[in-house]
C-alpha cells in the first residue's frame, strides 16, 4: 500500500481529488509495496519544512508526522510556525504522548547533526519573544533565509504577516479559528468512517475550503502580498505556510512555495540534493507502532515487547 506521493511545480496538489495525478513512486513506498514486513529506507534531502502541525489539538495528525519523520532526513530542517497551538491549549489542555514524541524526534534529529530552525507562526506566537536564542540546538528566527542549490535566495517565513485578519481584527480570527476547529471534528469524524469503508484520508475540510470563492481569492492575495515583501527584501521568491494549502508556483514572476500543513494535506516540502523541490504527501503510516526514542538516547531503542532472556543479553 502507498505511503506517500510526491508532487512537484510540474505536478501541483489538487486538494479536492481522492488521489494525485501520476504520483512518483518513491524509495519508501516502493519498499513497502514490494515486501510490506520489510523496513522502509529513508529519504534523504538538502532541507526539509515542517508547518503548521498544530501539536495540542485533536486534529493534529501527529502519528503520520511520527512516521514521516522516521522515513525522511535531512541536513537542514525548517519548523515554518504554528508547530504548537498555544491558542487551542489555552481554551483547553489536549497533549497526547505522540505530541510529545514529535517534540522529541525535532531534539533528536537536532542532536545528531540536523540544522534545525524554528520560525514561529501566530498560533506559537508565544516563542517569538526568544527569537534570536537556541533551545536544545535548535534556532529561534523571526524569519529566516534559504539558499537553494542553484543559487537562489528565498525567505522563509510562517505568513502571517500577510493575513490582515490576523493582524487588524484578531477577535474575528479566533472567531474563525473556533469555526475551523468545528469543521476539523466533521472531518475526524468523516475519516473514521472512511478508514471502517477501507478508503484512505481524504480532507473533507480542504474540500470545502477551495468550493468556497471567498476562500480562494484569500488565498490568491496572501500569496501576491507575500511575494511583493519578498522581492522587496531581496530575495527570489517566499517559502511559508499559514494558509494550509501546499503549492509550488511563480507568482508575479517570483517562486512562491507553501508546504502545507499537518492539519489537512499532512504534506511538506523537501529540497532534493539535485535541486528539485517537492511537496510530499504523506497520507498513510508505513510502520505503525514503532517506538520513539528520547532526544537524549544514544543507543537505538528496543521493541516494545522484548523476551527477558532476549533482554538480559543485551544487558549482559
Amino acid at each position: 500500500m502507498q505511503g506517500w506521493y510526491e508532487l512537484s511545480s510540474k505536478s501541483p496538489p489538487d486538494p479536492v481529488s481522492d488521489r494525485p495525478a501520476a504520483p512518483s513512486a518513491g524509495p519508501a513506498s516502493a519498499a513497502a509495496a514490494a515486501d510490506p514486513a520489510a523496513p522502509a529506507p529513508v529519504n534523504r534531502y538538502r532541507a526539509i519544512f515542517l508547518s503548521d502541525i498544530h501539536l495540542g489539538t485533536p486534529g493534529c495528525k501527529a502519528e503520520h508526522l511520527l512516521d514521516f519523520l522516521r522515513h525522511n532526513e535531512s541536513e537542514s530542517l525548517y519548523l515554518v510556525g504554528d508547530i504548537i497551538d498555544g491558542w487551542a491549549l489555552r481554551s483547553r489542555f489536549f497533549w497526547p504522548q505522540s505530541h510529545n514524541d514529535v517534540i522529541q524526534k525535532f531534539l533528536r534529529k537536532a542532536r545528531k547533526g540536523t540544522r534545525v530552525v524554528y520560525v514561529p507562526g501566530n498560533h506559537d506566537e508565544v516563542a517569538r519573544q526568544f527569537c534570536g536564542l537556541k533551545f536544545g540546538d535548535v534556532s529561534i528566527c523571526e524569519d529566516a533565509r534559504y539558499t537553494l542549490l542553484d543559487g537562489r535566495t528565498l525567505w522563509v517565513v510562517h505568513g502571517d504577516v500577510a493575513d490582515g485578519v490576523i493582524r487588524h481584527a484578531r477577535w474575528l480570527a479566533h472567531l474563525g479559528d473556533a469555526l475551523y476547529d468545528f469543521v476539523l471534528w466533521l472531518n475526524r469524524h468523516f475519516n473514521n468512517v472512511r478508514l471502517r469503508m477501507g478508503l484512505g484520508y481524504w480532507s473533507l475540510s480542504q474540500y470545502l475550503k477551495y468550493k468556497v470563492k471567498n476562500a480562494v481569492s484569500f488565498i490568491s492575495d496572501f500569496e501576491h502580498v507575500l511575494v511583493r515583501e519578498a522581492r522587496r527584501r531581496g530575495y527570489d521568491g517566499v517559502i511559508c505556510g499559514h494558509i494550509h494549502h501546499a503549492q509550488i508556483r511563480t507568482v508575479d514572476g517570483a517562486l512562491y512555495v507553501n508546504d502545507g500543513d499537518w492539519v489537512e494535506s499532512l504534506s511538506a516540502l523537501v529540497e532534493t540534493f539535485e535541486g528539485e523541490l517537492r511537496i510530499v504527501v504523506w497520507n498513510r503510516i508505513l510502520a505503525p507502532g514503532s517506538p520513539t526514542q528520547h532526544w537524549s538516547d544514544d543507543e537505538e531503542a528496543l521493541p516494545a515487547a522484548v523476551p527477558a532472556d532476549a533482554l538480559a543479553a543485551v544487558l549482559g
